[in-house]
């Protein structure tokens, strides 16, 4: 797993590249921290357009990233999500916790 942090209107934006899954927990981590501490960033967007692949522990990453957003005073949300990310993500009712785009 690849983890960038751009910004872009005032949103820290978390780029993932790769399999997402217990073995990027690190890298998650990492990119959120990094995320988190961009002066002037109101938000944080976890851009989804290159992970192929998703499994529950990648679930419990986004909601930790959640977690700490919100401690920060920041809202996240899902963006670029598409084919079997996307169902599950949608099985999992995520979209209910994040904005998914």
């Amino acid at each position: 797993m690849c983890a960038n942090v751009v910004t872009r209107d005032n949103c820290a934006v978390i780029q993932l590249h790769g399999r997402f899954d217990f073995n990027a927990h690190r890298d998650v981590r990492g990119a959120v921290d990094r995320a988190l501490s961009i002066p002037g960033a109101e938000s944080v967007t976890v851009e989804m357009k290159r992970v192929d692949y998703l499994d529950s522990s990648a679930l419990g990453m986004l909601l930790l990233v959640r977690d700490k957003a919100r401690g920060a005073n920041r809202n996240v949300a899902l963006s670029r999500v598409n084919g079997s990310v996307r169902q599950v993500l949608d099985i999992a009712n995520f979209g209910r916790l994040f904005a998914i785009s």
